[in-house]
């Protein structure tokens, strides 16, 4: 007569099912924020300052009539690129965030952790108060997008400069990197200070509206420059998604499950760099997206960043496109800048997450 271990049958029964219905939550979730995503998008065309909506242009299409060039301007030379820059660089915010999180271990982590932030606003900085140096003819062919050039070469190469100084014998510390980036950037906010002691009234205008953030300035053309960086960046991430989990079990067990574990690590942080220094350099800096996004996501469907990663992209251009709906409407005409509005629904959250993992804190 064979014995029948009654709860080993119930797991194995009970395992699937409990497997499935996290699959068939991760999948709902993921078509809840793409829906919102498709939502936001509709909104950013119709909402604004003046009277013109997306609405009222179907309806004039339907019709058979034409809308006039002034409607035309606004919802195609500056709503429809501005939506799309706008889902962009929240999706690459949002999964960068979540790619940092699952490879510093830590649900803190955010993009800026690379150097990305601190270098990016010191060139920018640097371009906007030392900008009249440049030599007329380089000044000539960077034209209106210096700031922005300047911007992304200063996050590349800070995160390069970390990069360099925590990687040791063909092995890169997190550990290091954090407290590096820590030195950059107070580094950083020294050399900032110093340009903004020597900036003009103007000069300084600008440089606050710059680290602010905002979708105001978003063009056609800079959308051909920063997106196809953006996108390129992204599409890399989703093959680190079996790593990023074999990693929570730490580095030791991830390398014996077969994961090239410092690969893993070098294409993370120079793709997060990517993206995130191109989203910074067309918008500024905009905080906070990278921290909620995937934390909520992992409270609802999971750490999993097979399910992680595409969630983390939808809702991140949602909440982005929400964020710029509501800096351009709550004070219309005039516009809010879009960092504004981010920090003040992200600083509750962040406080939320820290309360709730203060034991990460513990030393």
């Amino acid at each position: 007569m064979v014995a029948i271990d009654v709860n080993s049958e119930s797991a194995r029964s009970h395992a699937p099912r409990h497997a499935g219905d996290r699959r068939s939550r991760a999948i709902a979730v993921i078509w809840f924020c793409a829906a919102a995503l498709g939502l936001m998008m509709v909104a950013s065309l119709t909402f604004g300052a003046s009277g013109t909506s997306l609405l009222k242009a179907l309806v004039s299409w339907a019709s058979g009539e034409t809308i006039s060039a002034r409607d035309h301007i606004i919802l195609f030379d500056i709503r429809a690129p501005r939506t799309v820059l706008g889902a962009l660089i929240g999706a690459s915010l949002a999964v960068s965030g979540a790619v940092m999180q699952g490879l510093f271990r830590n649900p803190l982590a955010d993009p800026g952790l690379v150097g990305v932030s601190a270098g990016a606003s010191l060139g920018a900085i640097l371009a906007i108060v030392l900008g009249g140096l440049l030599p007329p003819a380089l000044a000539a062919m960077t034209g209106n997008y210096t700031v922005s050039i300047a911007a992304f070469i200063g996050g590349w190469l800070t995160t390069i400069l970390l990069y360099r100084v925590a990687t040791s014998g063909g092995r890169t510390s997190v550990a290091v990197m954090l407290l590096a980036g820590i030195a950059m950037g107070a580094l950083a906010g020294a050399i900032s200070g110093m340009m903004i002691y020597l900036a003009d009234d103007q000069q300084l205008r600008d440089l606050t509206f710059w680290g602010l953030g905002s979708l105001a300035g978003a063009t056609w053309n800079k959308l051909m420059i920063a997106g196809p960086l953006i996108v390129l960046s992204m599409a890399a991430l989703p093959f680190l998604t079996r790593g990023l989990d074999a990693l929570t079990l730490g580095e030791a067990t991830a390398g014996h499950l077969g994961i090239p574990v410092q690969r893993m690590k070098n294409i993370a942080i120079l793709t997060v760099a990517g993206a995130t220094g191109a989203a910074v350099a067309v918008s500024g800096g905009i905080g906070f997206v990278g921290i909620v996004v995937p934390h909520l996501l992992r409270l609802l469907i999971g750490p999993s960043h097979r399910y992680l990663l595409p969630a983390s992209a939808l809702l991140g251009g949602a909440l982005l496109l929400g964020a710029d709906i509501i800096s351009r409407t709550i004070v219309a005409p005039s516009e809010l800048p879009i960092g504004i509005v981010t920090a003040t629904i992200g600083g509750p959250f962040f406080l939320f997450i820290l309360l709730r993992n203060r034991n990460i804190l513990d030393m």
